[in-house]
């Protein structure tokens, strides 16, 4: 009995090993876009996926058939999530460091992973539209700070004096032809 145990116990090992060696390098990527941590120091985000695996590693048996892909990836968000609402705070810089929690979340697992919206919206623990809607805001707030407003004519004559109406008769095509100008 004692060495079936043992025999379990090693294939367990290897089984888990073997999914750690193939995945670890892309969840350690979500779990650096959620803290918000350069790739070259991810402390928290190795943290948070150490956490994550050993959770996955203590259920190992219990999955029967469920991607330990996607339950470790579950758990690093629920974990993250936690974290981050506990102590009310935007999680780290970065890119999406302008995002809060929630919206890191859904552009990370909907960008990045390419999860579905109703696997995201189960994992943020909110409706299906509620999940839409933060992506999308979350997407709007990352494409207007990767592309700020243009600068417009009326912008550059700010404060110099120049009233923008001045060429007002002439449909704002420049100055107004000089008096006596032949046609």
């Amino acid at each position: 009995m004692l060495q079936r145990q043992s025999s379990l116990d090693r294939r367990r090992a290897r089984e888990f090993e073997s999914f750690v060696a193939g995945a670890a390098g892309r969840l350690l990527h979500v779990a650096a876009l959620l803290t918000g941590e350069p790739r070259t120091e991810t402390p928290r985000a190795q943290k948070l996926l150490a956490t994550a695996l050993a959770a996955t590693y203590a259920d190992w048996d219990r999955l029967r058939g469920e991607d330990p892909y996607d339950r470790t990836r579950q758990e690093l968000v629920t974990r993250f999530v936690r974290t981050a609402w506990q102590r009310g705070r935007h999680a780290g810089g970065g890119v999406l460091g302008s995002l809060g929690a929630r919206e890191r979340v859904a552009v990370v697992l909907r960008m990045y992973e390419g999860a579905a919206e109703e696997q995201t919206a189960a994992l943020i623990g909110l409706p299906v539209e509620r999940t839409r809607a933060i992506c999308a805001r979350a997407v709007t707030t990352l494409w207007e700070a990767a592309n700020p407003a243009p600068r417009t004519r009326q912008d550059d004559h700010r404060g110099t004096g120049e009233d923008k109406n001045d060429n007002k008769d002439q449909g704002g095509k420049g100055p107004a032809p000089a008096a006596g100008a032949a046609s």
